[in-house]
């Protein structure tokens, strides 16, 4: 009898399966104790910062630590380091679509999805830094004045909402061609993942360009900050992947090929190279004919008139960054993932420092007056900000749980030629 009532009766339609939509998000209800744990850890982040921020919203940003002298502080300096890990996700693009590398297509998605995660969540703190995020509005076309071209900022709005947008629908539509069981028509996304390759250059090139176009701090003005940006991207991106790669492939069954890491590990180790060359060339100029163009760069190194408060912060990045260097220099350590990944948190940590507080609160110090203040902080900030980072990972986590089982099934399937 139960044979009876599973069989399909002849000339009856077969089940209908869930559509791709539905597939997406049932996958995100489907998982164990684990994820479920993760994911509420992640919500009460989120829950948190959004408390703190409710209370930035009623007060105003006189909660935080910023002041007419520091107008830009911890938020802005998780914006600009997130930039960078948004655009290292060309780091995987290159080879999976451009030379068809079979082991990095596996992985490119998860790469993608590190970039729509590091958007989203840059475009947060940076929402989190308005005073008046309820005036948004005045950014839209049309209905507000969006000042582009003339304004740097409207520059900015547009790169990044357009590398979100080509971040989401390329894997959408890759993900959506495997859910059907076939490959994707290759002239119908090439175009736009060539399109993709340059964006990601230009967001951190323009976000270097709204700091250097403040001709008024000697410390941004320089025309090795763009490539100092790119160069650091390319060593905090490939660091947050291989310890995401990993993660997922120990909490996973996806294949991650170890050839990944190794390609992730190389960049990694030739990007820090030339950020610590561009670091040194900065200090070159800087300080063997030290004039008043150098005072920030002073105040940041050594101290200036007794103020200090960043030097210390610095230096433990420098050292952070030139341990990694050493480590990702030897290739039996770079092949070790114990050490590999030491190295990895090491750099992350570093350049987050030197392109996050070190960078941006030093531009600031001293003023064009001359004027001296010093920023850190407050617990609101830094609650707030955790509440941002809390997001972006939930994002991730979420986009990697529809990706993975779309995935897995188009490979246990052998779609026809």
């Amino acid at each position: 009898m139960s044979n009876a009532t599973t069989d399909t009766l002849p000339g009856s339609a077969a089940p209908k399966q869930p559509g791709f939509i539905l597939t997406c998000l049932g996958n995100l209800l489907k998982g164990g104790i684990a994820y479920w744990l993760w994911v509420f850890l992640l919500l009460t982040g989120v829950a948190t910062g959004a408390f703190f921020y409710l209370g930035q919203v009623r007060d105003g940003l006189m909660i935080t630590g910023l002041s007419d002298q520091v107008s830009w502080g911890f938020y802005i300096a998780n914006f600009a380091f997130l930039v960078g890990i948004a655009a290292s996700a060309v780091l995987l693009v290159i080879p999976a679509y451009i030379f068809h590398r079979k082991e990095m297509k596996n992985v490119v998605l998860l790469g993608e999805a590190v970039a729509v995660a590091a958007v989203v969540t840059a475009m947060t703190f940076v929402t989190l830094d308005l005073g008046r995020p309820d005036r948004l509005w005045h950014l839209l076309p049309l209905i507000g004045e969006f000042n582009f071209p003339i304004s740097l900022l409207a520059w900015d709005v547009t790169v990044l909402s357009g590398y979100l947008l080509l971040n989401l629908l390329i894997p959408l539509y890759v993900l959506h061609c495997h859910f059907k069981g076939r490959e994707p028509t290759f002239w119908a996304y090439f175009p736009w993942v060539v399109l993709a390759m340059f964006w990601a250059i230009s967001i951190h090139t323009v976000t270097a360009f709204l700091f250097a176009a403040n001709s008024a701090r000697p410390f941004w003005d320089t025309a090795l900050l763009a490539p100092r940006f790119i160069a650091s991207a390319f060593v905090s991106g490939p660091a947050l992947m291989i310890i995401a790669l990993q993660i997922i492939r120990k909490v996973t069954d996806y294949p991650i090929s170890q050839d990944v890491i190794r390609m992730l590990a190389v960049i990694m180790t030739v990007a820090l190279q030339i950020s610590l060359f561009f670091l040194i060339t900065e200090l070159f100029v800087d300080f063997y004919n030290e004039g008043a163009h150098a005072a920030s760069a002073r105040y940041l190194f050594f101290g200036l008139y007794g103020f200090d408060s960043l030097t210390m912060w610095i230096w433990t990045g420098i050292f952070l960054n030139i341990a990694a260097v050493l480590i990702l220099m030897i290739n039996p350590l770079r092949e070790n993932l114990i050490t590999l990944n030491l190295a990895c948190i090491l750099a992350f940590v570093g350049i987050w420092i030197e392109k996050g507080m070190g960078l941006v609160v030093t531009g600031f110090i001293p003023t064009p007056l001359g004027e001296i203040m010093e920023y850190t902080p407050t617990v609101p900030e830094l609650f707030i900000s955790l509440g941002a980072w809390s997001l972006g990972v939930l994002v991730f986590t979420l986009l990697v749980k529809m990706i993975i089982p779309i995935e897995l099934g188009y490979r246990q399937r052998k779609p026809s030629a």
